[in-house]
């Protein structure tokens, strides 16, 4: 059923730049229907943001279509085709096994992509039913804001609608819907997929699209790769890439399934599964139940980025041709993650300008945090307060005891302040500590805070989804009266388990 609303349709004009590629690459879908459909939460922000105002949600056809259930005029919904390696394995192809793409709205140059998670199966399922169930879909919605809220790259989500309708998981479940935005969806694994077929023509034709609509500024730099604009292209994407494995580490952020497929093309954060910010620090953490080999610990992040990055560049291979181009392309990863990562770390420690010996001070306290597993975002954020008191004419003890209150044997974490105040002393103390918090957040999106939205929402209770929204909006604000949100976890919070079934 196709739904004319003239105000949305020219609100949003639709556009639909990667399904003009047309077969192979995406296959026009629609979605299976759902009964009963409500609103479990709307982010009101990123409709805005979106060019549209509250009337949206209340339009005629809204819910039905973000549900799967209709399409409005002007959408052409379809699934895409990729394929990647998972765990390290080659899986074959994938593909959109439950995500439809309604196309992209355009408002004044900015193009983003809507894609629904959960409306179905499409011919990329598999042996899959194409569905979300509503505890992922809110954890997905959350953390995909809370990531946007911390400045890392990433995909949002506009919405979540819900239904009765069963879905079997490890037990029976509730199915919902989450709208995904991006600039793009593009993995790595659709590149893959081609090339694995041994297809370098829609090799081409697809890096050809991206570079067009996303790099367009390459078309400069090729000088440099003599000529070659698909280096240039791999190389843009492991800076992005880097870039974003340093944020990752530097806010404690654990993905859980870096698969190929899962990897953005943007360097966007994409698909939200077993996910998990770090409570006590533990640098070998592994957030995926699923992953009994650590695969995707929080201390591997940065390499298997970097392994997914030569599996795409293997898919390129055809296109770029000369091995010592591809690689020159490649291997400045091994340089430019340590210096997004030194970094991110000079600003969490506040320090403004760039002494030897920093890489050293943020790896030693690290060390400390991890001996006695001192809560990673606690640390950083009482450390960023303590600051603050410099001027106050207290002891350096009286300074730091809420740093030191963290920890049983203090010896080690005193010697690291010692050190730690005497690379500040040649800056403005003030100045670092401002720096800090904006740096260094207060609220992030604990599991076991995400499992008290999951399970407030299957009462029909869905107040502390929006809460926890406007508080990982803006995570480094104090949020006065909403401390328990930036408190210890509960004991019980170390027996949730997260797998990749969602």
């Amino acid at each position: 059923m196709i739904v004319a609303t003239s105000e949305i349709h020219r609100l949003l004009q639709w556009t639909h730049r990667y399904a003009k590629l047309g077969l192979p690459f995406v296959t026009p879908w629609q979605g299976t229907p759902l009964s009963d459909v409500h609103w479990v939460a709307q982010n009101h922000s990123l409709l805005q943001e979106l060019g549209l105002d509250e009337y949206f949600w209340a339009t005629y056809g809204v819910l039905e279509s973000l549900s799967g259930n209709q399409i409005f005029q002007g959408m052409q919904p379809h699934a895409s085709v990729y394929s990647g390696h998972q765990f390290g394995v080659w899986a074959g192809q994938l593909g959109d096994g439950r995500a439809l793409w309604l196309g992209e709205s355009h408002v004044g140059d900015t193009y983003r992509e809507w894609q629904l998670k959960g409306a179905g199966k499409t011919p990329y399922s598999r042996m899959g039913d194409g569905r979300a169930v509503l505890r992922s879909s809110i954890r997905e919605y959350l953390c995909s804001e809370a990531m946007h809220g911390l400045g890392i790259p990433t995909t949002r989500a506009l919405c979540i609608t819900g239904s009765p309708d069963a879905v079997l998981r490890e037990s029976v479940e509730t199915a919902a819907v989450v709208t995904r935005i991006a600039p793009s969806f593009l993995r790595f694994g659709h590149f893959e997929h081609f090339a694995a077929l041994g297809q370098d023509d829609k090799v081409k034709q697809l890096a050809d699209f991206a570079i067009e609509h996303y790099f367009a500024d390459l078309k400069d730099q090729t000088d440099a790769w003599r000529g070659n604009i698909y280096a240039a292209f791999l190389h843009q994407v492991v800076q992005s890439t880097a870039r974003l494995m340093a944020q990752w580490q530097a806010v404690g952020f654990c993905h859980g399934v870096m698969n190929t497929d899962n990897m953005s093309i943007l360097g966007l954060t994409l698909d939200y599964g077993p996910f998990q910010f770090l409570d006590g620090f533990d640098h070998n953490h592994i957030c995926n139940h699923s992953d009994h080999q650590g695969r995707y610990s929080y201390a591997n992040q940065p390499k298997i980025a970097y392994w997914n990055l030569f599996c795409l560049a293997q898919a390129l291979w055809g296109l770029i041709k000369e091995e010592d181009l591809a690689m020159q392309a490649l291997e400045p990863y091994q340089i430019f993650f340590p210096q997004a990562l030194d970094e991110q770390m000079r600003r969490k420690l506040g320090l403004i300008d760039i002494q030897e010996g920093d890489r050293q001070l943020a790896a030693d306290v690290l060390a400390c945090l991890s001996t006695e597993r001192v809560d990673f975002t606690i640390f950083w954020r009482r450390l960023s307060q303590c600051l603050k008191d410099f001027s106050n004419h207290l002891t350096p003890t009286q300074v730091w005891q809420p740093v030191l209150d963290l920890f049983l044997d203090t010896q080690p974490i005193q010697s690291w302040l010692e050190k730690y105040t005497h690379r500040l002393s040649s800056q403005n103390i003030q100045v670092a500590s401002q720096m800090m918090l904006k740096t260094n957040p207060k609220f992030v999106l604990r599991n076991h805070l995400g499992e008290e939205a999951i399970q407030k929402a299957k009462t029909g209770d869905f107040s502390l989804i929006n809460t926890m929204l406007h508080l990982l909006h803006s995570p480094f604000d104090e949020h006065g009266g909403y401390d328990r949100f930036a408190n210890f976890p509960p004991s019980w919070a170390s027996s949730i388990e997260i797998s990749c079934s969602s």
